[in-house]
């Protein structure tokens, strides 16, 4: 992309020497700048050291690119284990002329092909991982499914506060994208991750799909990072797939929390599924909209006991204010090393059907494949079709 927008740029101002000297005084001329040595072509060329010259090679640009810093300047290629190469200059070499056989330039391929690949390796990396997959990956169907749902709106604000690898806040954009192909304006991106390392695939993912996003490192529940002065900021749309049936909030911290978020009641400890939910809520604008995927448990513990539950009391409020839109039942090993099924519930300050509840069961709705089953096009349309009419 670089050398396309250096090639773009020569047509304009004449030789490449001084394109690069106006590149390297306005740095507003290409999407991202590349200093010498750190090009394609001289990574190439690099026979020894390899794994050494690649990460100072990207510490560089990173250093150049502020958008960049904590993203790709993370990975050390020449980082060891017991005294051996984790990535040896080898498999290095090997794997830069892979993905030297196909030019990736502006007019080589489609603008979405980067994204389509990344996204490609992220579930496969996630079909493979261990139980901590469904943390940073939702499988695309279902992100699908919830984009849709959130149906965004140019302009609009649209954030994830346990956003992962980004694949939610992306599929937004797209679905904007497709059903106001005439509109250009697009919406504002916003998401927060607690783990760096996700954080930075997610930063890479935006990248990669050319769109822009801010996204931020840190405990959402205790440490949110978008606010407007001190409170939590406002948001016309919400949507997540949070870690469920978290157990490291308390009701100490909930009871203590200095933005109000938790005001229909104090989750139990053993799940923060709740405590989540009501956080989300509490980022919505007074005609907001909320989108979440979360364990069917949620909608249903507590239920049945006589007397007090601290679940059933948040969803009897939730209920009673009237900002229940939809629930809807998934079904069961759509997720990563979860065998469980999950419930989509659809929160909205704007309900259409007042006083109403839309309840979908889309349990058999599904493929089975291994290894996890499959939300089909026709899956999604369906509930799509249920919910819209």
């Amino acid at each position: 992309m670089y050398e396309d927008e250096i090639a773009i740029l020569k047509e304009e101002f004449g030789d490449e020497t001084t394109v690069k000297a106006l590149v390297k005084h306005d740095r507003n001329l290409v999407r991202f700048y590349i200093p010498d040595g750190g090009t394609w072509k001289d990574i190439r060329k690099v026979t020894k050291n390899l794994g050494e010259e690649l990460t100072k090679a990207l510490r560089i640009i990173a250093k150049e690119n502020p958008k960049l810093q904590g993203v790709i300047d993370v990975v050390d290629f020449n980082a060891t284990i017991s005294g051996e190469r984790i990535i040896d200059d080898g498999r290095l070499s090997s794997l830069i002329e892979i993905i030297n056989r196909h030019r990736l330039g502006l007019n080589d391929v489609e603008p979405d092909v980067l994204g389509r690949a990344y996204e490609y390796l992220l579930r496969k990396f996630a079909e493979g991982s261990g139980q901590s997959a469904g943390e940073f990956y939702t499988p695309k169907e279902v992100a699908w499914l919830m984009a849709n749902l959130v149906a965004p709106q140019p302009g609009e604000e649209i954030h994830d506060p346990a956003c992962g690898s980004g694949g939610l806040l992306i599929k937004c954009q797209l679905v904007l994208k497709q059903n106001h192909s005439s509109v250009d304006v697009p919406v504002r991106l916003y998401g927060q991750e607690i783990n760096p390392v996700t954080y930075a695939i997610a930063k890479i993912n935006m990248i990669i799909h050319d769109m822009e996003g801010e996204i931020k490192v840190g405990d959402t529940l205790k440490n949110p990072k978008f606010l407007e002065h001190s409170t939590i900021k406002r948001f016309d749309k919400v949507t997540a797939n949070p870690m469920w049936n978290q157990k490291e909030y308390h009701a100490d911290f909930y009871e203590s929390d200095p933005y109000n978020s938790f005001l229909f009641g104090i989750p139990p400890n053993n799940t923060a599924d709740w405590g989540w939910i009501q956080h989300m809520f509490a980022s919505l604008k007074e005609k907001g909209k909320l989108v979440v995927v979360i364990d069917t448990g949620t909608v249903s513990r507590g239920s049945g006991k006589q007397g007090s539950d601290k679940e059933k009391e948040i969803r009897k409020k939730f209920v009673d204010n009237d900002f229940i839109e939809a629930v809807i039942l998934l079904p069961e090993n759509l997720f990563y090393k979860i065998t469980a099924a999950g419930n989509i519930i659809v929160i909205n300050k704007n309900k259409k059907h007042n006083g109403e509840i839309l309840l979908i069961n889309a349990s058999k709705d599904f493929v089975k494949e291994r290894p996890e089953n499959y939300l089909t096009d026709a899956g999604i349309n369906k509930i799509l079709d249920a919910y819209g009419n």
